[in-house]
This record gives C-alpha cells, structure tokens and sequence, in this order.
C-alpha cells in the first residue's frame, strides 16, 4: 500500500515537472525582431557641451514662487536659442505660465493626430550639506571621464537636450513631419507642473489638438536589476501611480500631564498612534497581475533558470513570487497601493496633554485603486469614528493604462530593438508623478521612458549625490528620439533617412 502511495507520488511529481517544462517552453518570446540600425551620426562632444551648459543655469524650481530662478531659466532658453538656430527658425515657440516653453513643428496632415515628446527644465535642489560629496561641482557642468556631470543631467536635461538635438539634425536634413510634432518643456514638473505641463494642455485642448502618443521622462534600460535576465531590459511605463496624502486627526480633553485621563488609550496621541500602526500592518493587497504580469510575461522568455520557470508558471509559483517580491521596496510597490507613514505633529510641551495629534500618510495608487477606496480603505483599518480623516490637496487617480498595442508603443518598441539591439522591452509601471499626467485628456497612450542605461548602482544618483550621464548614452538619447520621429511622425519613404548632426 505505501508502495504504490509513493508510486503514485513519484508520478504526479512527475507529471508536474512535465507540465512545468511545457508550459515554460510554449511561452514563447514577445520581442519585435527587426534589424539593427546604425542610426544618426553625433558628435558626442558637441551634445555633452550643450548638457553641460544647461546644466549651468540653476532652474531650481518652487512651488510658492513662480519667479525663483527666473533669470536661470532665461540663461536655459538663450542657450537653447543660440545652439538650435534651425529648429527655431522653423518651429512655433511660446512661452507659457512665464517660463515653460511650447514648440510647434506642423505636420503636412493637419487631420492626423500629432505626437508630443515631454521633458522639463528644473531640478531638485541638492541637499543641504552634500555639496562636497560630489565629485563634480552639482551645477559646474563638468565633462569628465566620459560623462556629463550635475544636477539634471539625468533628470531630465539629458532628454531636453536630446530632444532639440534630434529635432535640429531632422530640420537640418530637410524632414517633412505628416504629424505634428510638438515639444513640451515644463518649468515646474518638480513641484507639480500645474503652472507648466498643466497650462500647455489645457491650450492644446483649447486648439483642439489630439495627439497619437505622448513619451516622457520615465523607466530606464537597465541592467542587473532582475535576476535570470542577463541582456538589459527597457521597461516602457504604461501607466502612472496616483497620489494620494491624507490627514488623519485625533481629538482629546487637553490637560495638565499629572492628570491623564485614566482610560488607557484614550489621549490624543494614543488615538493617533493606534491608527497609524494598523495602516502600517495592514497595507493594501498584493497581486501579481496588471502591468505586473504583463511585464512578467514579457521578460520571462528571456530568462535563465529557475526566474525563467517560476514567472511562466505563476498559477503554481504566484504565493512565493508574490512573497520574494514584497521584500525589496521598488518590486514592493509594483504590486499594490503603498502606505507610508510620513507625518506625525502632537503637542508642544512636555508637561501638556495634547487637545490634537495629527498624522499623514501618502498612498501610491496602483491602476485600479481610486482616492474614493483608499479611503475607504483607511476607514475600514483603523475602525475609529473619532479619527477625522481629510484628502490633502495635489490628490489624483492613477493614471489610464497605455495600450502596448498602439501605434506608439510599438515605434517606441521598434525603435529600442534596433538602436539598442538585444534588449528586452516589456511595458512597466512608474512609481513616481511625471508631467505626462496632464496630458491624458489629449492621447490615451501615454508613455514613460527615457533612454538612461542604469544599473543598480546608478539609482542612488536619481535626486542624489553624483547625478551623471555617459556621452556615449547622451549620443544613444538622440539617436533614440530622432529614429522615434522618424518612424512615428513622418511619411514612410522617411523611415530610412539618415542625417547628421549638427
């Protein structure tokens, strides 16, 4: 009897290997096939002198005052002035909310929809005290070992400036666009975009302009960051989290500390402090599907081993993969609504029982999720009628899913494969807020991805200390957006022009 129970036992361990490996082996892969191309001829050093030079003017924005730095960003649009003389001769530019600029390159069909390529002008400051931790000065705009160094290099005038290099080489070999082309350059997407990206959609919506796709900064090609996968990956954000901050409130008899009120709990801060453990041990669920999944499946045929394995059988391996992908906070917080707990204020003397304590706690929205369940959410976890809860303002949904059908994702995706050949491209999900969001009554695709090669090394550098980018991959960002226009916004017979750098 034991016998023939092990037998049994051998067989179905068996015929689950069986269907294991077949059904590993008939996720086939889903990369485009298409050849490489050499792509545009650029003089790295010229594109790394024009990085350089912008990266000079301390576009440092405010969410207060509009006009900080104002001079700055005036030093950016002369610079942009004198060394894209071709573009602006034949471009529309305007200036809008004072300092975001607005570029018009018409199409000869005025009935098909345009394309929109979005970067911004400012940057972060760089945190007090680390300045001498830099290699570089952060605004010297230094060329050295190859690499262009400085605040914004990365985020995000390296794309700015790929852009207008890609755009200039495209006027310069006499480019006709069938679509509009419009170039959208923000002066405040740090601190919300409401004065720029905000204002440049709400004109376009007003000339009733409809675009194919949009493309922003986003998602990078990286390497090393996914085990199993050995070419680079380029994931090409879909869709963007939502924002939402809350105010919990917790109210109390204020008075003298030698008397606290003798029901445990019940102070003002207690109460606070009882909400805000169960919204941290009690986060949102967890759920490979969505953009997850879709990323999964598209990468997983192009992994080794055991990764290879369990992403082509999630119906087995889901629970453990969910379970290895909570642990890191960048997997983490692709899978669900994140809870941080970002803000605590009670009292103001130690001898004083607080009459208020206030927290706040900031939620990342997974597509799917809305400001209206997240509340509700809080509501349900923490089960107190006492705690007054207040939807903070700058609060928004996640945004529109981008369809990795499209006529965009797929130029994005052809152009990828052949300037940048055996990388992976499977769609991804941005964690952080882009400008791009103010666009989604203009396109329901919208996409976020930026050409950066990154390894995890280089993450640290993303708002950090030693913000750089390599001239070989500055040259790469112009290739990428000049190949991109060429193949998504001009006639065919211009798929195969080549031109040359300025």
């Amino acid at each position: 009897m034991l016998k023939r129970a092990l037998l049994g036992l051998v067989a179905l361990i068996a015929l689950l290997v069986v269907v294991l490996a077949v059904n590993t082996w008939r996720q086939g892969s889903r990369q485009l096939d298409v050849p490489a191309v050499q792509g545009l001829v650029v003089d790295e050093g010229a594109v790394a002198a024009s990085l350089a030079v912008a990266i000079r003017a301390r576009t440092i924005s405010s969410l207060d005052d509009p006009s900080l730095n104002a001079d700055q960003f005036k030093l950016l649009h002369e610079h942009l002035q004198v060394r894209y003389p071709k573009l602006h001769a034949t471009l529309q530019r305007e200036v809008i909310g004072g300092l975001s600029l607005l570029y018009t390159w018409r199409g000869s069909d005025a009935a098909a929809p345009g394309i929109a390529l979005m970067a911004h002008q400012d940057v972060v400051p760089v945190a007090p005290g680390t300045e001498d931790d830099w290699q570089a000065q952060p605004f010297g705009g230094e060329v050295m070992d190859g690499f262009v160094w400085g605040r914004g290099s990365w985020d995000d005038k390296g794309n700015l400036i790929a852009q207008l290099e890609a755009v200039e080489a495209l006027v310069a070999a006499g480019f006709k666009p069938q679509r509009s082309i419009y170039l959208v350059f923000g002066a405040d997407e740090e601190v919300g975009g409401e004065r720029g990206a905000l204002q440049i959609a709400k004109l376009l919506q007003q000339r009733g302009v409809k675009l194919d796709f949009v493309i922003d900064e986003g998602l990078l090609i990286t390497h090393g960051l996914l085990k199993g996968l050995t070419p680079p990956a380029a994931l090409v954000g879909v869709a963007e989290k939502g924002y939402l901050s809350m105010q919990l409130q917790a109210k109390a008899t204020p008075g003298h500390s030698s008397m606290p009120p003798p029901e445990a709990g019940r102070s003002a801060i207690a109460q606070m402090s009882r909400a805000l453990v169960k919204l941290d041990q009690q986060p949102m669920p967890a759920s490979i599907g969505g953009i997850a999944g879709e990323m999964f499946d598209a990468v997983a045929p192009e992994m080794s081993g055991f990764p290879r394995v369990a992403l082509s059988n999630r119906w087995l391996f889901g629970p453990v993969l969910r379970g290895q992908l909570e642990q890191a906070p960048s997997t983490n917080a692709l899978l669900r609504t994140t809870t941080a707990l970002t803000i605590v204020n009670a009292g103001n003397k130690d001898n004083v029982l607080p009459g208020r304590a206030e927290g706040v706690v900031n939620f990342r929205l997974l597509p799917g999720s809305t400001i209206e369940s997240v509340t509700e959410h809080v509501r349900r976890v923490i089960a107190d009628d006492g705690i007054e809860l207040k939807v903070l303002p700058g609060s928004s949904n996640p945004s529109a899913v981008a369809s990795t059908s499209s006529r965009g994702y797929q130029a994005i995706t052809r152009t990828i494969r052949e300037l940048f050949p055996g990388t992976v491209v499977a769609p991804g999900l941005m964690l952080g807020g882009t400008d791009s969001r103010h666009f989604q009554a203009l396109s329901p695709n919208i996409f976020k991805f930026s050409p950066v090669r990154a390894g995890p090394e280089d993450l640290s550098r993303f708002h950090g200390t030693n913000e750089r980018i390599a001239l070989t991959n500055l040259a790469e960002l112009v290739r990428f957006y000049h190949r991109l226009l060429q193949q998504s916004a001009g006639p065919p017979s211009s798929k195969s022009t080549e031109g040359a750098s300025p």
